[in-house]
């Protein structure tokens, strides 16, 4: 297998908007997304001599980064944790009834979201109900449905149970969906 060589010099017009791009998605925050850029940057020249070649340059930057993001919503995890708890009240159970199936007024409306995916007005409607989500929520949504982390990862990374992950996909997605049908189905 060929060798990839390393040119640090060259790291930061080459990919400091990719690695930026991928950080602010992630973190929804552009000043961490920088701080992690500049953290990775530096890690990277600090750890020169380990790299063994194996990946591309860009493709270990990356990986580097992805590793900061990791470690960032780990320390962030003893505040997402008691704003859970704090929150864990039953605010989703209104839109069922005592049968578990749909209240027909909160039950899912019809719409085509593929079509609305390609739009910007969605995107940006999206990212708006995005922010409503608790941090935990948001986290988990992110490193899954952006991401494309596998659950088992996530759940290890954050230091939940499974129970708890899908809990959060489940309130994420409902609020989500209630969010939208507000603000973009209108």
């Amino acid at each position: 297998m060929a060798k990839h060589p390393l040119f640090p010099d060259t790291w930061i017009d080459k990919y400091s908007d990719q690695l930026l791009g991928y950080a602010v998605t992630s973190l929804r925050d552009r000043d961490t997304a920088k701080d992690m850029v500049q953290e990775t940057f530096f890690i990277a020249l600090r750890s020169k001599e380990n790299y063994r070649g194996e990946l591309s340059e860009k493709n270990w930057l990356f990986l580097i980064l992805r590793s900061r993001i990791l470690d960032y919503f780990k320390k962030k995890k003893e505040v997402l944790e008691s704003q859970l708890i704090k929150n864990d009240g039953d605010e989703d159970s209104s839109q069922f009834l005592e049968t578990g199936a749909w209240d027909n007024d909160a039950a899912p409306k019809e719409w085509a979201a593929d079509r609305m995916v390609e739009s910007k007005e969605f995107m940006s409607v999206l990212q708006q109900c995005r922010d409503g989500l608790s941090d935990m929520q948001q986290s988990v949504f992110t490193l899954k449905f952006i991401e494309g982390i596998e659950s088992d990862v996530i759940c290890k990374e954050l230091d939940i149970t499974s129970s708890n992950y899908w809990v959060l996909v489940h309130r994420a997605k409902l609020q989500l969906r209630k969010c939208l049908e507000i603000n973009w189905m209108k």
